[in-house]
């Protein structure tokens, strides 16, 4: 019973650098993986009590990682000292050391040091453990085959020991001897596999992801090849690399090999890759540049391009036969090329945003329209520069002199549209028939930009029968048509309808603002303007509306007043950013993002400049002020002490009047006598003298 107990613990596996691609995929795929998944184990209760993982992972990451701790992890160690990590590889069951995304001797020598560090403890093992070293392909890009003579050769799996590796994975090369030097027996509490892995791809893109990039954007008409684009490249799905690993811990010991190739069965070059990734993606075409172009146009390092240069065609019988594999792509990169693209998208939620933006004439929609289109990255559709747009393409199909690019019956098909276009023009003076207009619209909605990036539909459809016309679909046979919500091309459909509501007053006050010649341009004259509002205000009471179409595919509008105190938009703008969200796709380019940063940089700096500038200002006025008010009081203090001494001066006259008139005299005289005689007591002498000669005047 214990037994059973011990049995049904999960497996506590180790990986590194669980923050770099390849490892993050394979432990993401062991940590989700539940035991008897994928075969006809999955119908035994007993394979995974309650369908719980079979896996504990944990793993290191590195500190400029800067990243949450991902949800898939036991645990997660950032940048462990060697006492450290070895003490966590102790703790599990498999150590995986995955060296097969660089060609970093500093990455090997720590699988090295940590493969050394588990044998030196081989002794206090309680229980086997696992090694696995997940290599590269790499090692064996320069293996000849035996007979020179022969050409397109598959080298196997069983010819590993004739391996010769790219000069820059000699040192892959010898950790993976040094894996295969592990004793094997049954006795032994250390076992080593060598994974040699394809380049991996899937799951967002890694070493490919430039191709994808570019054909997503469109960036370039036909998407870049580096070299002739005829080297045969070993791939595997990362998914199945992580079935790879489980199967090699799962069913090790029926393994006879300690060296496993993982590779799919592909056997395709790089230019048949990149050329369906084009396909799928974008335009469709490649174009064949040297190798230095790639560093140059700064697509790939030097490193990256060693790993695309691989001419190799490999076969593997072990996954095959021995290996039970639940594929994610087992034939390759180019047969499920759409699956492939399916997971690109939204592990990077590379995810199209459609819009459609209605209103009464010069409330603004073209505006509002060019401002998301800024802010999304997406494209701005009106109908009049569609219909110029394919008028256009036409022309230059038919005039195009290349064969090569335009072949007889193309030509011929453009040339019939275009006079189906311009005939339709003549009869309706210069228009197109509602029909025309409604293919050449969903053509340009059903285009690549518009299906990876999106758009914004600037004023069209205006009425419910248009829309209809564009956006539903025929109903088949195969459709329930006892549902209520109409069947609607989702592909295609605006997901957000945006109603800019504005006062006739302040539309026709608009109008009138512009000038003339941009009045006349569009339409915005007096007599035309009121037409086309009127207009505008019988289609929004008619029996069906526009927006009763969009509200019965369950698609509802969102009306925003437009008024006078937002001339920019600001305030319209943040409502529908809040509504639909942040932008879905890889926003701004390296070149952009670096011209954005020495702007906000620059703006920064000007900001600091214009404050440290009324910083200073406010401290002089201060100053200034304080200096004025101290001048202020030292005036007014001036100006006291002189009325307290006018004050003083005026009050004292009286009494001086009297002391000059009758004291003065009288002591002057005392004192003359008193210097004659010489009195022994002057004072007495004065105070009799006075006395006397007071009493003298009042007799």
């Amino acid at each position: 019973m214990e037994s059973n107990k011990q049995q049904s613990l999960p497996t506590r596996v180790f990986i590194n650098d669980v923050d770099r691609y390849s490892s993050k995929h394979i432990a993401q795929f062991l940590a989700t993986f539940v035991a008897g998944e994928g075969s006809e184990e999955a119908e035994d209760p007993s394979a995974s009590p309650g369908g719980e993982p079979a896996f504990q992972v944990v793993g290191t990451v590195s500190a400029s990682a800067k990243q949450a701790e991902e949800s898939f992890l036991l645990e997660q160690y950032e940048s462990p000292t060697r006492d450290e990590l070895l003490e966590r590889m102790l703790e599990c069951d498999v150590v995986v050391y995955n060296i097969s995304e660089t060609a970093s001797q500093q990455q090997v020598e720590e699988a090295s040091w940590a493969l050394t560090a588990l044998q030196a403890e081989m002794e206090n093992f309680k229980s086997q453990k696992l090694f696995i070293l997940v290599s590269t392909v790499m090692t064996w890009a320069m293996t000849k085959p035996q007979n020179q003579d022969e050409t397109d050769v598959v080298l196997s799996e069983e010819e590993y020991i004739r391996r010769r590796p790219h000069i820059s994975f000699r040192h892959h090369r010898n950790l993976e001897k040094l894996v295969l030097k592990l004793h094997g027996g049954k006795k032994s509490q250390l076992k080593g596999y060598v994974v040699a892995s394809g380049l991996q791809y899937g799951k967002g893109e890694n070493l490919f992801h430039y191709f994808f990039k570019v054909s997503w954007l469109m960036q370039f008409p036909k998407v870049p090849v580096f070299g002739q684009g005829t080297n045969y490249i070993p791939m595997i799905h990362v998914n199945d690399l992580g079935g790879v690993i489980q199967n090699i811990i799962e069913v090790k010991p029926k393994l006879k090999s300690k060296y496993i190739l993982a590779v799919d069965d592909s056997k395709n070059t790089l230019e048949e890759i990149v050329k369906m990734i084009s396909y799928t993606l974008g335009s469709g075409d490649v174009n064949i540049l040297p190798q230095e172009e790639a560093i140059t146009m700064k697509a790939f390092q030097p490193e990256e391009l060693q790993f695309l240069s691989i001419d190799l065609r490999l076969d593997t019988f072990m996954i095959k036969d021995i290996f039970t594999l639940n594929w994610t792509s087992e034939a390759g990169m180019v047969e499920n090329m759409r699956s492939i693209v399916k997971e690109y998208k939204d592990t990077r939620q590379l995810l199209p945003i459609r819009m459609c933006i209605v209103g009464p004439p010069a409330v603004g929609k073209t505006t509002v329209a060019e401002k998301l289109c800024s802010h999304y990255q997406i494209h701005h559709i009106t109908i009049k520069e569609v219909i110029e747009e394919k008028i256009t393409q036409l022309k230059e199909t038919v005039d195009s002199d290349d064969a090569d690019l335009v072949s007889e019956e193309v030509s011929a098909a453009a040339q019939k549209k275009l006079e189906t276009l311009n005939k339709s023009m003549e009869m309706n003076a210069g228009r197109l028939a509602d029909h025309l207009v409604f293919d050449i619209l969903q053509d340009k909605l059903h285009s690549k930009p518009c299906s990876n990036q999106g758009f914004v539909l600037d004023g069209f459809p205006k009425t419910y029968e248009q829309a209809s016309m564009i956006f539903t679909e025929e109903v088949t046979e195969n459709d329930d048509v006892s549902l209520k919500t109409p069947v609607y091309n989702k592909k295609i459909t605006p997901e957000h309808v945006f109603v800019l509501n504005a006062s006739d007053d302040f539309l026709k006050e608009r109008a009138q603002g512009l000038p003339q010649s941009v009045a006349e341009e569009l339409g915005y004259t007096q007599e035309e303007f009121t037409a086309r509002l009127s207009r505008y205000r019988e289609r929004s009471t008619a029996e069906e509306t526009l927006l009763d179409y969009f509200d019965e595919i369950e698609i509802h509008p969102e009306h925003i007043e437009v008024t006078t105190g937002d001339p920019e938009y600001t305030g319209v703008m943040k409502k529908i950013i809040k509504m639909v969200g942040a932008p879905k796709n890889y926003g701004l380019s390296p070149e952009e993002l670096e011209v954005e940063s020495r702007h906000k940089e620059e703006g920064r700096r000007l900001k600091l400049a214009a404050e440290a500038a009324e910083k200073k200002r406010r401290n002089e006025a201060a100053l200034a002020a304080m200096a004025a008010q101290y001048e202020e009081w030292q005036n007014n203090l001036s100006e006291v002490r002189r009325q307290e001494e006018e004050l003083l001066e005026a009050r004292c006259l009286p009494l001086r009047n009297y002391l000059m008139k009758y004291v003065m005299p009288s002591l002057s005289e005392a004192m003359l006598e008193c210097s004659k005689i010489k009195p022994e007591d002057p004072v007495d002498f004065l105070a009799e003298h006075l006395l006397s000669n007071n009493q003298e005047e009042q007799h």
